[in-house]
C-alpha cells in the first residue's frame, strides 16, 4: 500500500522561486519514495532527467503554466521542446478564457493539438482545467467530453496557482475538491484518468481524492504524506 500511494504522487517543484537547489532536493525526495514523477518547470527538464536517470521516476513538465494564455502554436512548440529534453509526461493548462466563453472549437483544437504532440513523442498528456476558475458543472462536463474525444491520458483539476481576488482585496484558493473529482470521474471515458492537484497536503486528503476517483495527485507535501503512509501501513 505504501508503494501504491507513492506511485500516485507527482512531486511538484513549480513555484517561481524554486531554484536548482530546490530541484536537487526535490529529486532526492522523489527518489527516496519512488514516486510516480517529479513535475518541473520547462527549463528544469534536462537537469531533472540527469538527476533521476538511475531511477524509474518519470519526468513531468508543465506547459502554458499556470495561466494557460499561450497560443496553441506556442504550447505545441513548448511540448515538443520539453519532450526532446526528456519529459515523459506533460501537464498542460487549457485556455481558461476560451472555455469560459464557450469557444469549444478553439478548446478542441488546443487539446487535440497538444495531445497529438505528446503522443507523437510517447509522452503522457494531462489536461488542467483550473477548477478554481472553471467550476460550472456544464462546462466541466463539456471539457471532459472534449478530452475523451481527443484521447488524452488524464484530466486534472488545478495548477496550485489559481488564486482569485475577493472583494476585500484578499486572495482565495481552493484547489482540488471531492465534488469536482467525482464530477470529472463520471464525465470522462473509460480510458481517461483523473489527477487531483491543489491543496493535497496529507495522507487523509490523498485517500479521499483516491476514493473520489483520482489516479494521481500533485503534491509538494510528499514527505509529509509518505511519512504518514509509512506510519499507517508499515505493519
Amino acid at each position: 500500500m505504501i508503494q501504491e500511494i507513492a506511485k500516485m504522487i507527482d512531486h511538484s517543484i513549480l513555484h517561481p522561486t524554486h531554484t536548482f537547489t530546490d530541484l536537487k532536493e526535490g529529486c532526492k525526495v522523489a527518489e527516496k519514495y519512488n514516486v510516480a514523477s517529479i513535475c518541473v518547470k520547462s527549463y528544469m527538464v534536462a537537469d531533472a532527467k540527469k538527476l533521476l536517470a538511475h531511477t524509474d521516476v518519470k519526468i513531468c513538465c508543465v506547459i502554458g503554466f499556470p495561466a494557460g494564455n499561450s497560443s496553441i502554436e506556442t504550447k505545441v512548440f513548448e511540448t515538443e521542446n520539453v519532450c526532446k529534453d526528456g519529459a515523459e509526461e506533460v501537464d498542460m493548462v487549457i485556455n481558461i478564457a476560451k472555455a469560459l466563453e464557450g469557444d469549444w472549437a478553439y478548446v478542441e483544437k488546443e487539446i487535440s493539438s497538444i495531445t497529438e504532440a505528446c503522443h507523437k513523442n510517447n509522452a503522457t498528456i494531462k489536461v488542467i482545467f483550473e477548477t478554481d476558475y472553471i467550476s460550472e458543472e456544464k462546462t466541466l462536463k463539456k471539457l471532459c467530453e472534449i478530452c475523451t474525444e481527443a484521447k488524452v491520458d488524464y484530466v486534472k483539476t488545478s495548477t496550485g496557482f489559481g488564486f482569485s481576488k475577493n472583494s476585500d482585496g484578499n486572495y482565495n484558493y481552493i484547489g482540488a475538491t471531492i465534488p469536482h473529482l467525482q464530477l470529472m470521474k463520471n464525465a470522462i471515458g473509460p480510458n481517461v484518468k483523473v489527477k487531483a492537484s491543489g491543496g493535497i497536503r496529507t495522507l487523509e486528503q490523498l485517500l479521499k481524492a483516491k476514493e473520489a476517483g483520482a489516479n494521481r495527485v500533485g503534491a509538494t507535501a510528499t514527505e509529509t504524506i509518505m511519512k504518514e503512509a509509512e506510519k499507517k501501513y508499515k505493519n
